[in-house]
């Protein structure tokens, strides 16, 4: 059986537009004193400026709770406030937002632990002051209250959401305070700050007009938004009101004009049922709502307000799993794959019809799998690496908080062994779905349900533990949910070259192969799989006496954007079909998710820095000797050798 290795799934996540590329470092206000500028406190108390400075230094910096990017920085902030606090430089920070108050700024400030004061910036006056446009945007001044640096704080982000893929990371903020502490000149006293741009005009808009938010763009937001963008999912900003929209209103024509959201990658092919693509007409209605600045038009003719079901999906679970207790995420560093041993305790064998995924904490769960163990493996790497975490938190200063810690065990991806089958798995906007009717997965007595739960980090500790509620069949099964594998492949080599090596600078490295259905079975899932430097994918069909057809197209793959496409019209693979795999990968400079800079020669493996090629189904058979245990499909594996 081949190894289990899936990758992270689609998250719901609007991306925004790029406001660093090709602009110059702004130098306004270097050189000038900032003086005379007043916040409000908790209390309503007003705060000189001059009050709040350091002895030696000043760090303000201008934050906005609603863009993720600058949340990713509370906990460096945090870092550096108490390492340079005692060195006599004082950190500020000031959030433009003019829709927060001050006591939802106090909650955040203690929902991020931030160390230092942040006030409200009413009328934007400091905003001003300082010439500030970008969340997060970091300035320094000296002793004297004169800006000596403006810009980022790292380098970490290449855009909004988008991070740098190597591990070169230039601490810039870090710098300008070494050589203001050591008296040298700044070297680089602006550089370009990446995040969210701040809105110092209130966007016009309109009573009424051809196209108005209540009659018709609500109506799509609901439909196409709102079950991601709303407050404690996925979305990092809500779409609920007018105003949230109103906000957002060039970003939704830009991203759904070039059909990066709702996030969907396949571009041809057959039908699926995640399929999330707006209409042209949809796409159309939005970009004209936002040109026409926006009409709120006649809150009558809205549509009823959308209700979203809550706790499970599909009623009460047969069997419900979690973890033994909460899993603890750290604010920053790379994202976490942690696997959870569930022990079911079934005293006999099952066939499972559908999965409900419930994450406690969605803001911070990229996605999960769920694996089939019955050989206890998961159970001992779970011991070990506890044993091994407990020592070192032993071992660890009592003052500094522990984070990535809970039940479970870390790995890199898969789940650190070969599993006995696979129970699919969930990824935000995921519909439940029971399987097709007379069909379902076998689940073995005394089983474990290993979840591999993949984690990004919000830039606040955070807290998780998902549960997984399993739907049983009440009656005979007539064909078992089973998987198989399309693997790609070089044209030489070892194991006809599956293990490959994709040479540094190719940026057209090209990977194909075939397996073949030895008989009649129906296909309802595809699952292609690559790492950072894939480019493209293409799975075709070509039944034993017909043309070649394409299943799915992914011309621009996205290692961030992965998920089971699940067929609309269960599809009948012929014995004798032939189902190809082509996939493309970029190794060169021109790659920005290239995780070497400058490009290395990378091999096949699990790692993420290294390459794979797969493509896994899920379909169904009549029971057999051959798949009725619910292992694999009826495909025979061969190389793309002519």
């Amino acid at each position: 059986m081949h190894r289990w290795i899936i990758a992270a799934l689609a998250v719901c996540v609007f991306s925004a537009p790029q406001f660093a590329a090709e602009k110059e470092a702004s130098k306004a206000k270097l050189g000038e004193k900032i003086a005379g500028l007043m916040f409000p406190d908790d209390k309503g108390n007003q705060v000189p400026f001059e009050d709040l400075r350091g002895k030696k230094a000043t760090v303000v910096v201008f934050l906005s709770f609603e863009c993720p990017v600058s949340n990713s920085y509370a906990r460096p902030l945090v870092d550096m406030a108490k390492e340079y606090g005692k060195q006599g430089i004082a950190f500020v920070g000031i959030s433009t937002n003019q829709e927060e108050t001050r006591a939802q700024i106090a909650k955040y400030r203690k929902d991020f632990d931030l160390n230092f004061p942040v006030y409200l910036d009413t009328g934007y006056k400091a905003a001003n002051a300082f010439a500030a446009d970008i969340t997060p945007e970091a300035f320094v001044l000296d002793a004297e209250g004169v800006v000596r640096y403006r810009g980022r704080i790292d380098s970490t982000w290449a855009d909004r959401l988008k991070k740098h893929n190597n591990t070169a990371v230039r601490q810039d903020l870090k710098q300008v305070i070494g050589e203001m502490l050591s008296g040298r000149p700044i070297a680089t006293p602006a550089t370009v700050s990446v995040g969210c741009p701040i809105d110092r005009e209130l966007k016009p808009t309109a009573k009424d007009g051809a196209v108005t938010y209540y009659r018709d763009v609500l109506p799509i937001l609901q439909a196409r938004c709102q079950s991601c963008h709303r407050p404690g999912e996925a979305g990092p900003f809500s779409l609920l009101t007018y105003k949230q929209a109103v906000n957002w209103a060039d970003d939704i024509k830009e991203y759904t004009k070039n059909r990066q959201m709702p996030p969907f990658k396949v571009s041809e092919g057959i039908a699926f049922h995640n399929d999330r693509r707006m209409s042209d007409k949809e796409i159309a209605t939005l970009a004209a709502w936002a040109e026409s600045n926006t009409p709120m038009g006649d809150p009558k003719q809205a549509p009823p307000e959308k209700k979203f079901v809550e706790g499970w999906q599909l009623g009460q679970p047969d069997l419900v799993l979690s973890p033994s207790s909460d899993f603890v995420l750290g604010p920053n560093g790379k994202d976490v794959f942690r696997c959870f041993v569930m022990p079911t305790n079934l005293p006999e064998d099952v066939f499972v019809t559908a999965v409900e995924v419930r994450p406690a904490n969605p803001r911070v769960v990229h996605h999960a799998l769920l694996f089939i163990d019955t050989t206890g493996q998961g159970r001992k790497l779970e011991q070990a690496a506890q044993a091994t975490e407990k020592k070192a938190d032993k071992e660890h200063a009592a003052e500094e908080p522990r984070y990535d810690l809970g039940p479970g065990y870390t790995v890199s991806m898969g789940v650190g062994f070969i599993p006995q089958g696979g129970l699919l798995g969930w990824a935000p906007g995921q519909i439940p779905r029971y399987l097709p009717e007379n069909s379902g997965i076998k689940l073995p007595k005394n089983s474990d349900i290993v979840m591999q739960v993949h984690y990004h980090r919000d830039g606040r500790a955070e807290k998780d533990r998902t549960q997984v509620g399993l739907y049983f069949s009440k009656k005979p099964i007539e064909k078992t949910f089973a998987g198989g594998i399309i693997a790609g492949r070089t044209d030489s080599g070892i194991l006809g070259g599956r293990f490959f090596i994709i040479p540094a600078g190719d940026e057209k490295f090209k990977l194909a192969g075939d397996t073949v259905a030895t008989k009649d079975f129906t296909l309802y899932t595809i699952m292609p799989h690559m790492h950072m430097l894939g480019k493209s994918i293409k799975v075709t069909l070509t039944p034993p006496e017909g043309a070649e057809k394409t299943l799915l197209a992914i011309p621009a793959w996205d290692y961030n954007w992965q998920e089971t496409y699940a067929l609309k019209e269960p599809l009948l693979i012929k014995e004798g079909s032939k189902l190809h795999v082509e996939a493309i990968y970029d190794n060169s400079a021109k790659n920005p998710m290239n995780p070497f800079n400058p490009p290395k020669r990378v091999t096949f493996g699990e790692q993420t820095f290294n390459e794979m090629c797969f493509v896994f189904l899920g379909g169904s058979s009549p029971h057999s000797p051959q798949i009725g245990r619910g292992r694999t499909l009826p495909l025979t594996l061969f190389t793309n050798k002519k």
